[in-house]
């Protein structure tokens, strides 16, 4: 049964009434007007709620031609129906070139009414799952949904934010996996280009004579293969942002291209003689030292110096190590919900093995390792060490005098762990390994290394 709200601006009160009741009966909520200004406050109070407004064209007050743009302006997601006694073409189109919905002769049949009403509510339904959606990307892309609360995260987050609203290339610097693509899009979504495209391209994905017919397009019969023309993800990302991963990896003929659209924005397609506009932001990122690499030639100095108008460096997880609690128990439970398991945090010992790593894949990589213990892990408990990879577990054979005393505590936790895990399945290796989540090989190496092999 259709549902929504309906705001019906009638004049005749009979007819608004019995229209009413047949809607109702449909299992529309249905809300009345006598005149364009009493529509318009109801329509204020109920602007989220309204999906279509049924509207006489000649009411007391006003036109309804004319009462429709503000009618619009109050509810932009709405959809208005103009109804008439005396319903003719010409007023017909013209109400559709003002941005009516449909225009109706009264009178028609209650199945006519009810087909078009639908077909309009649809239509704003869809309007606001979109916009919902887009809310729904927004937050999820924001600053504000970036997990942790370290110094070194809270700087990058306070210099993006406040890059955001402008227009200015921004240039991300930091480790693989540190999150710069999250960064991009947190500034692309407090912009005001929010509602036009964000375009990511990973420069090292690309080999290096496709990547500039990617960027730019080409036109018919430019190469061999050519067939017809392309738009480049450059066109595409037209009135949003540009946002390049790993700038460093461009050729120098492309960088020099890239050079003219930061400052004319215009660019030229492969096979073309006439450059064309564009409306872009760029927002760059990099794993190298830029200013170095153009220092020694092997980057443009002047590309560089107009991409690090504005840098921020992006933290590895290793500047941020007091987010690594945070963030493996977020990704913990998404995986976990995911897998449809139970995994009630991490235990102390797992907590500790994973914030005393390095993180050379930084955030990427934890999210990779929680993923993989995820899936490892029976359920129903905290998550225990055993599940993490064997590099967590990589320990010196014998303690020397000089050894850090953590060391050899933690080779004591392992070895005792391990002949527990054995005693519960009464010596089964395959399943000890299967519930330490390493390999049969692994075990029977920690077995010798702790002499546990009798």
């Amino acid at each position: 049964m259709p549902t929504g709200t309906l705001l019906i601006i009638d004049e005749e009160t009979r007819l608004r009434q019995l229209l009413a009741r047949v809607l109702e009966l449909e299992g529309y909520t249905v809300l009345q007007a006598i005149d364009g200004r009493r529509g318009l406050e109801i329509l204020e109070q109920h602007a989220q709620e309204v999906l279509v407004v049924l509207s006489d064209v000649r009411l007391p007050d006003s036109n309804g031609l004319e009462l429709l743009p503000k009618l619009k302006t109050k509810a932009p997601d709405a959809e208005v129906i103009l109804m008439t006694a005396y319903g003719t073409i010409p007023d017909g189109v013209r109400a559709m070139k003002h941005g009516a919905f449909d225009y109706l002769t009264k009178g028609d049949s209650d199945d006519q009414l009810l087909v078009i009403v639908e077909r309009a509510a649809e239509k704003a339904r869809l309007r606001h799952r979109v916009a919902e959606l887009e809310r729904q990307v927004g937050r999820l892309h924001s600053f504000e949904s970036m997990i942790g609360s370290s110094p070194a995260l809270r700087r990058a987050q306070r210099l993006g934010e406040q890059v955001a609203p402008t227009d200015s290339t921004v240039l991300l610097e930091g480790p693989t996996g540190s999150g710069k693509e999250l960064f991009a899009q947190a500034i692309h979504e407090a912009s005001q280009r929010r509602s036009k495209p964000f375009v990511a391209v990973n420069c090292s994905a690309f080999p290096r004579d496709l990547l500039e017919s990617e960027l730019f397009g080409y036109r018919k019969g430019a190469f061999t293969g050519a067939m017809a023309d392309k738009k480049g993800l450059l066109e595409e990302a037209n009135g949003g942002t540009l946002f390049l991963d790993e700038i460093g990896e461009l050729e120098l003929n492309v960088q020099a291209k890239f050079l003219r659209v930061l400052e004319l924005q215009q660019f030229t397609k492969l096979g073309d003689t006439k450059p064309m506009g564009v409306n872009v932001r760029l927002v760059a990122a990099t794993n190298r030292n830029l200013r170095q690499e153009a220092a020694e030639s092997r980057f443009r100095p002047d590309l560089y110096y107009r991409l690090s108008v504005f840098t921020i460096p992006v933290p590895s997880l290793k500047e941020r190590a007091t987010d690594v609690p945070v963030l493996a128990s977020y990704f913990l439970q998404y995986f976990a919900a995911k897998l449809k398991k139970r995994l009630p945090g991490l235990d102390d010992e797992c907590l500790r093995l994973l914030q005393q790593y390095e993180w050379p894949g930084n955030v990427r990589e934890l999210k990779n390792v929680l993923e993989r213990a995820a899936i490892l892990a029976p359920g129903g408990e905290p998550l225990a060490a055993g599940f993490l990879p064997d590099e967590f577990h990589v320990l010196p054979r014998a303690a020397s005098p000089d050894a850090d005393p953590d060391s050899v505590s933690l080779r004591a936790v392992e070895a005792r762990h391990i002949r527990q895990v054995l005693h519960d399945v009464q010596g089964n290796k395959t399943e000890a390994a299967r519930q330490l989540g390493i390999g049969l090989t692994t075990l029977y190496r920690k077995l010798q290394e702790y002499d546990l092999a009798g």
